[in-house]
């Protein structure tokens, strides 16, 4: 009769210590501090795109969809109720922008008032949304919501424009 071993050694390799470099195999270039010029160069390569520009795309496409929606209907309510979703976008758009265009001077500052303000925006567009029926009688939601999407998409088109 065969007799079969257990044995109670494992039967892989002892595990060794991972190293930083394999996890990429690739080697990288340590990270360096810019010099002035540097950072000029690369300031002038790559434009900031103004928060005062996208907001103000975003009023004109929504003052455009709500005189199309209002033309196309012609209704003055429903007028009114596009223009309100513009208007829900844009006023905490710029209190957003507001906040976050004053200098600072670290990077933990610069994210906590961004977080403040993003916020606030958020907050003041939820009450605008909540007040929505008291401010315009008869409120349109289609229309409202519709004209405030859209003002909202103008964002992404602010980007596309910037990447070319």
């Amino acid at each position: 009769m065969t007799q079969i071993r257990l044995s109670s050694a494992p039967s892989s390799p002892k595990p060794r210590a991972i190293a930083a470099a394999d996890w990429d195999e690739e080697q990288e270039e340590p990270v360096r501090a810019l010099s002035e010029r540097e950072a000029r160069e690369l300031k002038a390569r790559l434009p900031m795109l103004s928060p005062w520009r996208v907001l103000g795309w975003q009023a004109a496409v929504g003052l455009g969809v709500a005189a199309v929606i209002g033309g196309v209907t012609a209704s003055g309510v429903i007028f009114w109720s596009a223009l309100y979703g513009m208007v829900a976008v844009v006023a905490p758009g710029l209190l957003l922008a507001r906040g976050m265009t004053k200098p600072v001077n670290s990077a933990v500052t610069a994210t906590a008032r961004f977080m403040a303000w993003e916020f606030l925006k958020i907050g003041a567009s939820i009450a605008m949304l909540a007040l929505a029926p008291k401010v315009v009688p008869g409120l349109s939601w289609p229309a409202l919501l519709v004209t405030l999407a859209v003002c909202i998409k103008v964002n992404w088109l602010a980007l596309l424009w910037r990447s070319r």
